[in-house]
């Protein structure tokens, strides 16, 4: 039986004599009331059951959080060709299930530097700015269809306004600026989607970009992503990060097509009522 004991985002787990078995660290913004994802769980490797230790020390972490927040495992693009790594995940997704986060999405991280090339703009669309109006407008059609697995877990308990909105007060916390978002018209004002490049505390970020529905298809989303590549590229960006689920297939096309490159993948460990 090992004891539990944590302030904050560090806790630990220990054996009788006061040995550390397991630790975990959260992560959170500096104003955050709450961890909002952990970062890293690790078990002494003499430990016979890891799983089962790494789940009562995140359950009584969780108990004393009132939350669960996600679990995010960094990975390199191969991992399941190696046996230990795919051994090191098994035990923490055991662990992360056994605890409450039961539900499981793969990300892919891109990445794009100078050595790729910057996109030049082709014409086929036309950025500018928006009013919070019309970028709520846009924010609800682009969830219509979305093959984002947050997106279609988070419609199947709210409508698509209120996550519009939780997705605009997201984007408002990042380090990115509000003045950076552009609408994507067609030439004769048509709206097509929209363009939101953002920012981590440590490089510029792609953010948000999607195309409505009734223009998917046209290879829009090429010249959407080249916009906000662009924007980053202009401000002397040496890095710029994009992530995108597995399953989200045109995305990562396109992505691969704009000169981004995989880094790693990210599976997200979380709460099925997320």
């Amino acid at each position: 039986m090992s004891k539990i004991r944590g302030q904050g985002p560090i806790w630990f787990a220990e054996d009788e004599d006061g040995e550390i078995l397991a630790r975990a660290l959260w992560w959170g913004r500096a104003d955050s009331v709450r961890p909002i994802a952990l970062d890293c769980l690790l078990v002494r490797a003499d430990v016979v059951d890891p799983a089962a230790v790494a789940a009562g020390l995140l359950a009584t972490a969780h108990a004393a959080f009132g939350t669960l927040p996600s679990y995010n495992i960094s990975l390199p693009r191969d991992w399941r060709t190696s046996p230990a790594l795919v051994d090191a995940v098994a035990w923490r997704r055991e662990a992360a299930a056994r605890s409450g986060l039961s539900s499981e999405i793969e990300r892919l991280r891109y990445e794009w530097t100078p050595a790729a090339e910057v996109p030049a703009p082709t014409g086929k669309l036309i950025f500018r700015e928006g009013t919070d109006e019309e970028f709520l407008d846009a924010f609800v059609r682009l969830s219509t269809g979305s093959l984002d697995l947050h997106t279609q877990n988070e419609l199947r308990s709210t409508d698509p306004e209120q996550l519009a909105r939780e997705d605009i007060e997201f984007y408002l916390d990042c380090p990115g600026e509000r003045s950076w978002w552009r609408l994507a018209e067609l030439p004769d004002g048509t709206l097509a989607g929209l363009a939101i490049p953002s920012a981590t505390p440590y490089h510029r970020n792609v953010g948000y970009l999607g195309v409505v529905p009734e223009q998917r298809g046209q290879g829009l989303i090429d010249e959407i992503l080249a916009e906000i590549t662009r924007f980053h590229a202009s401000e002397g960006a040496d890095r710029i990060t994009a992530t995108t689920d597995t399953v989200n297939v045109p995305m990562a096309a396109a992505f691969d097509r704009a000169g981004y490159e995989v880094t790693e993948i990210r599976l997200v460990l979380e709460s099925p009522s997320q």
